[in-house]
């Protein structure tokens, strides 16, 4: 197998004496769709924090393209090709679409106009060019969960995180949200996504990695996942 463009090598989170995050260690391979789900609490989203540099990393080690992430900035861990998206959408309320995508676009240029070019080329790419002047307060879910997945684009990552981003949506727009996330993947970006919609991810993962109180306790294909005993027990219980 080839080198992994992200590796993760006993990843630890310690909040005092709570333990989110346990020496949990996995790869993803570039051009990937990698899953990572588990029951409400077990440390996904935690471990988004980690790979961006929102929460010091208590011990472990994390490596982007064969750098270490350890102690790097978010703005560094963006600069280097990571891009996020966040479970509650929070745009810039007083701006326009296309003004959010630039603020984000900036990460890369200080020139206004190539940063209002690269954005009217993800919100195209992203199905929101029609609403490019519409004001950001003003959307629907369905659109500010493009807007939050355009902004992070606008930003060049080579990997992208996915929080959550059907959570709300309706079934129609699940299946659009689907064929967006398989077009980014095809433009050539590594995708980890953490979802609770079972049918998405199964849909959409090449494998996914399932975690509970922070520790792994199943990777694979998504049939194996989705088949795995123990799997079962932390979603539903033994019962």
């Amino acid at each position: 197998m080839s080198t992994p463009i992200f590796q993760s090598t006993e990843l630890t989170k310690d909040f005092g004496g709570l333990r989110a995050v346990n020496e949990l260690s996995f790869k993803v391979q570039e051009g990937e769709i990698f899953g990572l789900i588990g029951p409400n609490g077990s440390g996904k989203t935690t471990v988004f924090n980690l790979i961006n540099g929102y929460y010091p990393i208590t011990s472990g080690h994390l490596h982007f393209q064969g750098k270490p992430l350890n102690g790097l900035p978010t703005w560094k861990i963006c600069k280097l090709g990571i891009g996020r998206t966040f479970q509650v959408v929070k745009p810039l309320r007083r701006m326009t679409v296309l003004e959010n995508v630039m603020t984000a676009a900036f990460n890369h240029t200080e020139s206004v106009s190539k940063s209002r070019q690269k954005a009217m080329e993800v919100v195209e790419f992203c199905g929101i060019a029609h609403k490019s002047d519409a004001s950001a307060k003003g959307l629907p879910l369905g659109d500010r969960k493009r807007l939050e997945i355009a902004r992070a684009l606008a930003t060049d990552p080579k990997l992208l995180l996915l929080d959550e981003t059907m959570a709300g949506l309706t079934p129609q727009e699940q299946v659009d949200g689907v064929q967006l996330i398989r077009k980014i993947r095809d433009s050539g970006v590594t995708i980890i996504i953490v979802e609770h919609i079972m049918r998405v991810i199964m849909s959409l993962c090449d494998r996914i990695l399932c975690i509970n109180y922070g520790q792994r306790i199943a990777e694979g294909r998504p049939e194996e996942v989705a088949n795995d005993p123990a799997v079962i027990e932390a979603y539903l219980g033994k019962d």
